[in-house]
């Protein structure tokens, strides 16, 4: 099976069974450790030799988790905790040293398996930079093959460069998943896109494909909940469930230096948070990655690696606010 592709990280975060858990390091269990059906499942994918840009985004799956004891399982905003809202954490997906193939196969087969045996439970990876989402969406595909993937994308850039040209580079899933017949791009929606930072050919092919593309400052104008709400009732209509991706280069580079892409004009933090908040509340959306983080570039506060943990919290957050 494999489901041998996933390994725990060497180090553990969880405290006493007896004790009530307040933090996050202590409320996500291990996968193997749960006796019922999770409502999450997080694991990681620590890849970025496949990066068009240079990258540590191998290093964030780790940096994710040692970041947790930062954070209350609580919710002041909202007023939840999160304690009741079972997250499981399957480990990482091994990858090879060199052989970026392989370690993309890896994912793929890794998200398979978790999808088949938890059919049930939201999916969270936790990249690794952009080209493993085109793994774990094919994943899901092979777990529900005759379902219809709708993808929701967060984003600066619309990743459809040529893999003939690049390889299975971070700048190329969304193309992937489009040639490879997995996802219509009809079904794609990228909110987020903004600034110099996709060339007209890739605009091209993103018009020639259908892919909806709604720029920052279209989102801005309209409201950026709104936005994402339109986005999630026309995928609803079309497909069966719905995979979000998330670039954290969406986010301007004043608060997340430490993208391996890091550009001005992007998002607010806080409207990376709302929009997420929202995205997880709709009981389509059976699957998220954040991508394309990279904790060396972040500055010894680790801002952008708290970024990336605080809006995993707002997903988690709207599930667990979910009425269906």
């Amino acid at each position: 099976m494999s489901g041998h592709w996933l390994q725990y990280p060497e180090w553990t975060w969880n405290i006493a069974e007896e004790m009530q858990p307040t933090y996050v390091h202590q409320w996500v269990q291990q996968l193997n450790n749960i006796t019922s059906t999770p409502d999450m499942i997080v694991y990681g994918a620590p890849i970025s030799r496949s990066s068009i840009s240079v990258s540590g985004a191998s290093l964030y799956p780790s940096e994710f988790r040692r970041a947790w004891k930062g954070f209350a399982t609580y919710n002041l905003d909202e007023d939840v905790d999160l304690i009741h809202y079972k997250v499981a954490d399957a480990g990482d997906v091994e990858m090879h040293t060199t052989d970026i193939l392989l370690s993309h196969r890896r994912i793929q087969e890794a998200t398979t398996y978790v999808a088949k045996h938890f059919p049930s439970s939201t999916t969270c990876m936790i990249g690794g930079d952009h080209s493993t989402t085109a793994c774990a969406v094919r994943g899901i595909k092979e777990a529900f093959q005759d379902e219809t993937i709708g993808i929701l994308q967060l984003d600066t850039h619309l990743d459809v460069r040529d893999p003939n040209e690049l390889g299975p580079a971070n700048g190329t899933p969304i193309r992937q998943l489009i040639d490879g017949q997995i996802v219509e791009g009809g079904n794609v929606f990228n909110i987020g896109l903004h600034g110099y930072y996709n060339a007209k050919p890739l605009i091209d092919y993103a018009n020639e494909h259908n892919i909806q593309m709604v720029t920052l400052k279209q989102a801005r104008k309209r409201g950026l909940i709104k936005t994402i709400q339109g986005a999630l009732e026309q995928l609803t209509a079309k497909v069966d469930r719905i995979y979000v991706t998330v670039d954290m280069d969406v986010l301007d580079i004043s608060v997340a230096p430490g993208v391996p892409a890091s550009t001005p004009g992007g998002m607010t933090s806080v409207e990376l948070f709302d929009s997420l908040l929202e995205i997880g509340k709709h009981p389509k959306v059976k699957h998220v990655d954040f991508v394309c983080l990279d904790p060396s570039k972040d500055s010894v506060v680790a801002e952008t690696v708290k970024t990336g943990v605080y809006a995993w919290l707002q997903f988690v957050t709207g599930c667990n606010l979910r009425t269906e």
